[in-house]
């Protein structure tokens, strides 16, 4: 192949390694194992260099979701309940799951449906965000749910920057009139 992708068809190596050199570009084995064997002339350097960048952005745009955890008490109060709910609210917002944990102290190990309760109004109060992703389960003292985010945590980041510059487009042109 040529350095522009056009086919030259087959040439004897000799020919292909002058042609490489009157171009100053280097000849790279493309497929070893065709018959016959595929070569282009390119400039190495500058592929590698392009492999680079493409590798190092991949790397950047990659997000990994999170397990955020939550706990809380059975005996919990209105004004805690809905500051924990605003916390899990954030988290899905963002794209991470959420593990909610209720302890169970004492004799309130014996009324598990009550964390039961607690855990479903929670996944309740949530379900526009997210989904109970594990189902609540008692292990031991506590009571563990999963609730996974509609959202992907990429396609969260990326409305978060729209809304980012959004808003700096809007106090631009305000400070500007």
């Amino acid at each position: 192949m040529g350095p522009n992708g056009e086919q030259v068809g087959e040439v004897r190596i000799e020919d292909a390694l002058r042609l490489a050199a009157e171009a100053d570009l280097d000849l790279v084995e493309v497929a070893p194992g065709a018959r016959p064997p595929v070569a282009r002339l390119m400039d190495y350097g500058k592929f590698k260099y392009e492999a680079n960048l493409k590798a190092r952005e991949s790397r950047r745009n990659q997000v990994n979701t999170q397990l955020k955890e939550i706990r809380m008490g059975l005996k919990i109060d209105t004004h805690d309940y809905e500051t924990k709910k605003r916390n899990v609210e954030k988290f899905l917002s963002a794209g991470d799951k959420v593990k909610v944990m209720i302890r169970f102290r004492g004799r309130e190990q014996s009324r598990p449906e009550m964390g039961f309760k607690l855990l479903q109004r929670m996944a309740e109060d949530v379900s526009e965000l997210g989904f109970v992703e594990t189902r609540p389960r008692q292990d031991g003292r506590t009571m563990v749910m999963v609730i996974g985010p509609h959202k992907k945590k990429a396609q969260a980041r990326a409305e978060a920057r729209k809304r980012k510059s959004d808003a700096e487009k809007a106090a631009a042109k305000s400070n500007a009139e």
